[in-house]
């Protein structure tokens, strides 16, 4: 896991989780933020605000907040838990 600010532009990631207070959480729950939600970084300069997408829109978060927001390499779909055909024992 890793704070969304470390994230470079263009990468996917699964949010896992929100640390802060209860009004922090709200907020970015009324912004549509959830865990277990895909989201790529459309702009990351290293300063200033970070452009997010968000689904089918666009939002923009700052860098106070992000530090709070922890993220992880998208590496399969978000929220699921797929077993490799592999490990399968028919």
């Amino acid at each position: 896991m890793m704070p969304l600010s470390m994230v470079r532009q263009g990468t996917e990631v699964c949010l896992i989780e929100i640390r802060g207070g209860m009004r922090m959480r709200k907020r970015l729950a009324d912004l549509g933020l959830t865990c277990g939600m895909k989201l790529k970084t459309v702009c990351n300069n290293g300063n200033g605000p970070i452009i997010l997408k968000v689904k089918d829109s666009r939002l923009a978060i700052g860098r106070g907040m992000l530090h709070h927001i922890l993220v992880e390499p998208l590496r399969e779909p978000c929220g699921t838990n797929t077993t490799p055909i592999e490990s399968v024992i028919v």
